[in-house]
C-alpha cells in the first residue's frame, strides 16, 4: 500500500506543481485581483496555446491520477483479495 501512496503522492505533486506554474502564468493578470482562476487570455504563440490546452489537463490528472492510486487500485485489490477468499 505504500507504494499506491508514493505513485499517487508522486503524480499530486508534480502535476500539481505544474498546473500551478502554468495557471499562475496565464491565469494571474495581477497579485490584488483572482490568482490561478482569472479568464484566460488570448493566446497569441502556439506555446501559449499549448500551454492553455494542457493547464486543465495537469489539474485533472492530478486530482485523478492520486484518486486512482489512493483509492480505486486499493480498493480493487481488497475486492479481489475478497472474491479469492470466498473460492477457496
Amino acid at each position: 500500500m505504500a507504494d499506491e501512496f508514493a505513485k499517487g503522492f508522486g503524480i499530486l505533486v508534480t502535476a500539481g506543481l505544474a498546473w500551478m506554474t502554468l495557471a499562475g502564468w496565464y491565469k494571474t493578470p495581477s497579485f490584488e485581483g483572482q490568482q490561478l482562476s482569472a479568464a484566460a487570455p488570448e493566446a497569441a504563440t502556439v506555446y501559449d496555446q499549448i500551454a492553455l490546452t494542457l493547464e486543465p489537463v495537469l489539474f485533472w490528472f492530478a486530482i485523478l491520477g492520486a484518486l486512482t492510486f489512493w483509492i480505486l487500485i486499493p480498493a480493487f485489490e481488497r475486492a479481489r483479495d475478497s472474491y479469492a477468499e470466498r473460492s477457496q
